[in-house]
């Protein structure tokens, strides 16, 4: 596995060129969805992808802006500040990585549910034995993570195999020294308007709208 390539270092996020495109005064702003607002609806309404991605998103990103105008950080990208800033910088740009790498790796929902693609599919039966085990494992590890945070499917380059890992607030397994393939926000932000408390119920409607060749492009990218 070649885990020194920048996708690799950077945790293969697929819009990273998009995404650290400078507007005015050298600042990040927030992109376009890949799909209409309504696009996951009935799993993620319009109403929440208003909220979590226009409004919490775009909080982080203006954060992010403020924090590191006249540092150290201030042309680095939103990967390099996540990964060598700490404190509140560092929870904003992580934040800024962490809903952008979930939200380009979910798909309106079809009438046949999606599965794993080649190499994630043939990954996951190595390390898990089936698909819905590898399912009950990630949903158990999101619906039990106390507090916010996020579940996470990686890679572990050192032992070259899958990870399933729990993440509390803004940390990212790229911090851990983890490569992230698939990631769900257990921040109740994300669910609330939608299932209320219900995380298990956020969790199911997931499965439903994952896109898998997203996942796959990221994987054939280490």
């Amino acid at each position: 596995m070649n885990t020194t390539s920048p996708h690799a270092a950077y945790g293969v996020l697929l819009s990273s060129n998009t995404v650290n495109a400078r507007g005015e005064n050298n600042t990040f702003q927030l992109q376009p969805l890949p799909y209409t607002q309504d696009a996951l609806a009935p799993y993620i309404s319009e109403r929440t992808i208003q909220f979590h991605y226009g409004k919490h998103l775009a909080g982080y990103i203006e954060n992010t802006n403020k924090q590191k105008a006249g540092t150290e950080f201030e042309n680095m990208t939103i990967e390099e500040i996540m990964l060598h800033a700490d404190g509140g910088l560092f929870n904003n740009a992580a934040q800024v990585y962490n809903h952008y790498f979930q939200f380009e790796a979910l798909q309106p929902h079809r009438e046949k549910e999606d599965t794993p693609c080649e190499k994630t599919a043939e990954a996951i039966r190595k390390e898990f034995g089936s698909f819905d085990e590898f399912k009950a494992r990630f949903t158990q590890a999101a619906v039990t993570l106390f507090g916010s945070g996020y579940a996470w499917l990686t890679v572990n380059p050192q032992e070259n195999k899958l990870e399933i890992i729990q993440t509390h607030n803004a940390e990212n397994p790229l911090k851990e020294g983890k490569i992230p393939l698939l990631n769900l926000d257990v921040w109740e932000h994300a669910y609330y308007l939608d299932v209320q408390n219900l995380r298990a119920k956020y969790v199911e409607n997931f499965w439903k709208i994952v896109n898998w060749k997203a996942v796959e492009q990221r994987y054939k990218c280490l």
